[in-house]
């Protein structure tokens, strides 16, 4: 379901993984994603509950130099409508780890949809106003990225 959002919105799909649920493998997969200076935005689905397979939190958090808070409550407002207070079940998040964006959104589809649809789609849209994340790109590494399609 994400990735055909992602291409549907005209952003080119860089890599795929299914890692096991294991905070090593996670973290290796995604940096990486962070080390490759094509790939702009990681997305990682799954994992975010309570469970004890559920590490994806932990597992990126420590990889963050800063956490984007309001990714994770406007998620939960979206998520309220679909499911209710279950939202409360997600520990969806958001950060940046060497110039990436990186979100952790709930395994399923719904929980896509509503991450994609109500933030993401428009937040990496350079023609979404009043400002998006793609702004902000070229001063996350102190370098300009070089233009064209976005990668995730």
């Amino acid at each position: 379901v994400l990735a055909n959002m992602i291409g549907e919105a005209g952003h080119e799909l860089r890599g795929r993984a299914i890692v096991k649920d294991n905070e090593k493998a996670i973290r290796k997969a995604v940096k990486a994603w962070i080390k490759d200076p094509d790939i702009d935005v990681v997305i990682t689905t799954g994992g975010t509950g309570f469970s004890h397979r559920d590490v994806t939190p932990e597992a990126l958090k420590p990889l963050f130099e800063k956490e984007i808070d309001g990714f994770s409550a406007i998620f939960h407002m979206l998520s309220y409508q679909s499911v209710g207070t279950s939202t409360v079940q997600s520990r969806a998040c958001g950060g940046l780890a060497g110039g990436t964006y990186i979100f952790c959104v709930p395994g399923s589809p719904g929980a896509c949809r509503d991450a994609w649809e109500g933030i993401l789609k428009f937040q990496l849209d350079n023609r979404h106003k009043p400002c998006s994340f793609i702004e902000v790109m070229p001063r996350l590494q102190g370098a300009p990225k070089k233009p064209g399609k976005k990668k995730h």
